[in-house]
Formats: C-alpha cells, structure tokens, sequence
C-alpha cells in the first residue's frame, strides 16, 4: 500500500466541565453561579422553542378558520354552483347591487372542504417570520447540546418538559389537524 488510512473516531462523551463556553469564548461560565445561570438560561430558551412552536399552531389555527369561513357571493345565474348552493342548507339568499346599479339574487355561502388558502401577505409573512424564530431557537439549542455538557443537556431537556407540559395542547391541533 502506497498510503495509509487514517481512521479518525470521535466518540460522544458528556462532560461535567462549569466551564464549557456557550455559543462563544466569551459566554464561559466561570463560576457555579454563572453556569446555574446559564443552565437556566437554556431552560428558559427551551421553553420559548415550544411557545413559539404553539402560537405557529395557534396561528394557523386562527388563518384556516379565517380562511374556510371567507365568504364567497355567488350569482345565481351559474348553473355548475348554483345547483350546489341550492341545496346547501347553510347558504344564506342576499341581495347584490353590481356597480351599474342592477340587482341580483345570490346566496353567501362558506368553504367547507380544505383547499390550500390563496398566498396573503398578511398571514404568510407572520408565518415565515415565525418559522424563522423557531429554527433559530431550534438551532441556538442544538449547539448547546453540542457542547456535550451534561448540564446543558439535561437544562434542555428539562425547559423542552416544561415547555410541552405548560403550551402542548395547542400544539396538538397542529399535528393532527392536518
């Protein structure tokens, strides 16, 4: 062989070091009351993940209800939908003055199958604006679990408990709703 392969093993091993730096040099506990802070910090950081994860269920809870309760004014002289409003119980007869002055029968009725919502700027732009505070928050946390230390891990895991136990019923609708 004219070379030889280097196998190089990295294996995981947790630490129990007060003093591993968080997201920088500079953010290094240096005594037990900073690393307690700063394990409470990922508690509390952890926790934000799962409210942010919420309020995107709530959110979007509160856009298709919006959207599927748009209403929608149909003239009554479209054959293809009017045979549908007609026979739907929920449709409500109206009366529709068009631009020139005219009069026409129509019936408002409601979405009631799930389509996809036409884009809005007005909930699109919330939603990728969430989304981007989850994924930063989301990573902020991977790298502190990246540390290996032990503390910083367990902190996680315990804000992520504490978070689900206290927003987790909002993000079940979410889950399962789609």
């Amino acid at each position: 062989m004219d070379h030889e392969e280097t196998v190089v093993s990295h294996s995981v091993v947790f630490t129990t070091s007060h003093s591993s730096p968080l997201f920088s040099k500079e953010w290094s506990p240096l005594s037990t009351g900073s690393y307690t802070g700063t394990c409470i910090f990922l508690v509390i950081l952890a926790i934000i993940a799962r409210c942010l994860v919420a309020s995107k269920a709530y959110m979007e809870q509160r856009w298709m209800y919006a959207h599927l309760k748009r209403r929608c004014v149909v003239a009554a002289g479209r054959p293809s939908e009017t045979t549908r409003i007609e026979t739907d119980p929920d449709a409500n007869l109206a009366k529709l003055i068009t631009a020139d002055g005219v009069e026409e029968s129509v019936k408002v009725v409601y979405r009631n199958t799930y389509e996809a919502p036409p884009w809005r700027f007005s909930v699109d732009l919330p939603r990728a604006l969430i989304y981007v505070c989850i994924t930063g928050v989301t990573y902020l946390l991977m790298l502190a679990v990246m540390t290996t230390n032990i503390g910083y891990f367990c902190s996680i895991l315990g804000g992520s408990f504490l978070g689900e136990l206290v927003v987790g019923r909002f993000i079940q609708w979410n889950e399962q709703g789609h």
